[in-house]
């Protein structure tokens, strides 16, 4: 099995500061509570691969509980996300990733996303120079990379539809090699809850 770094980027479950867009659906404690429970769903997942070491990077208070609860799920280190853009976080976790060879990013929306995700990801930096899973939305909810490249980040339209074209042009202006083994989905709009809920029912009891 090939080795990789998994580098998690996530907010800390507070209400009225994450998952914002579902406040209207959910208020805001219950996206809060959704929020906890795809980090947690999230971390787990990472530790269950086996690839390699996992880091949390995280945004929030180092006190807040479901820091100390991921920590509880298996080896994790947490990290304070940096300053600056989704792109400048992104590619911090990547420069000082403890694999600097092969080094994984993901957030904490993808429920999607499973253990063969991550290992036929890390397959592909065996072969490729980065490795991603686009989000039917126009981004991706996976980026690999061999090395870190500021340029694949730089003055992206973050949260946009063509966050995933303008990134493969970056690639291709690099002259890197990649692969994208699958297309996936996220959850940030209410009209997602319902697929959301229809897959994970146990969801549903996170968040009332």
């Amino acid at each position: 099995m090939n080795q990789a770094g998994i580098a998690i980027l996530a907010k800390a479950p507070v209400p009225g500061r994450t998952k914002t867009r579902l406040i209207p659906a959910l208020g805001a404690g219950g996206a809060a509570r959704l929020q906890e429970w795809l980090l947690q769903r999230t971390v787990r997942l990472a530790i269950d691969a086996g690839l390699g070491p996992v880091t949390l990077w995280w945004d929030g208070a180092t006190d807040h509980p479901a820091l100390a609860a991921c920590r509880a799920l298996g080896p994790l280190e947490s990290r304070r996300q940096p300053d600056g853009d989704l792109g400048a976080r992104m590619h911090a976790a990547i420069a000082e990733s403890a694999v600097p060879g092969a080094t994984l990013v993901i957030g904490t929306d993808c429920p999607a996303l499973t253990v063969s995700h991550l290992h036929a990801a890390a397959a592909q930096l065996a072969a490729h120079d980065a490795v991603l899973y686009p989000a039917e939305d126009g981004g991706y909810v996976l980026i690999g990379l061999r090395r870190a490249a500021p340029e694949v980040f730089a003055d992206m339209a973050w949260g946009k539809a063509q966050v995933m074209e303008q990134t493969r042009l970056r690639l291709r202006t690099l002259g890197w090699t990649w692969n994208e083994p699958a297309t996936l989905w996220d959850v940030d709009r209410p009209e997602d809850l319902e697929r959301l809920l229809a897959a994970w029912p146990e969801a549903g009891a996170a968040i009332r």
